[in-house]
């Protein structure tokens, strides 16, 4: 019974869907905090921080089986690869309608749209739209070899959206701690490439 809703999937879903939770609770009330900030401000920095580290789980998953090939818990996320990818998307999506509905004004967007913390989140948004809508398997059959081609993007965009967290907070430190796991199982993931196409003994 307990395995069964382990591996359902609306248990997971549940579980990427529990930090919006709060969110939206405290979006539905309006209003202020209690430290006189606006909710809609308040939660443009949680939508962010939960879409890039849901991007960032699903693009670990890879690099972790190589490291871990006999476990089983890195297969049991490859299952389940394309649901944070779309959780990530959500979540991104969250926080760019809060961002829109703070500025008030498309003049205002416009405005400030040249800043670097704001262009590199207006690209890795709009490279994130393709992904989450091929996310599905009647879109990885159409597409083909085109398919992992397009989702390879996903590496640009995890790039912009440091740049954006980074430029946005003026603080590399907390963009840094939750992008240096993945900065290091990518570099693991190329070394091990690397090593397995020069000599594929290593990997015996």
């Amino acid at each position: 019974m307990l395995t069964n809703i382990l591996n359902s999937r609306l248990f997971f879903w549940f579980l990427l869907a529990l930090p919006g939770i709060p969110m939206l609770i405290g979006l539905l009330g309006g209003g202020a905090l209690e430290d006189g900030q606006p909710v809609v401000q308040a939660l443009l920095h949680p939508t962010g921080e939960f879409a890039a580290r849901f991007m960032i789980v699903a693009m670990m998953i890879t690099p972790l089986r190589m490291l871990f090939p006999k476990a089983r818990w890195p297969v049991w996320l490859m299952r389940r690869r394309r649901y944070l990818g779309v959780a990530a998307f959500g979540y991104a999506l969250a926080h760019t309608l809060l961002y829109l509905v703070d500025m008030g004004a498309l003049k205002l967007v416009l405005d400030e749209i040249g800043a670097p913390g704001i262009w590199t989140g207006w690209i890795a948004f709009a490279i994130f739209i393709p992904l989450a809508m091929t996310s599905n398997n009647a879109a990885q059959r159409y597409l083909l070899s085109w398919w992992k081609s397009l989702q390879r993007w996903v590496y640009a965009a995890a790039l912009l959206t440091l740049a954006h967290w980074i430029l946005i907070h003026d603080n590399m430190a907390a963009a840094l701690v939750n992008f240096a796991p993945l900065a290091l199982l990518e570099t693991y993931r190329l070394w091990k490439t690397l090593t397995l196409r020069l000599n594929p003994q290593t990997a015996r």
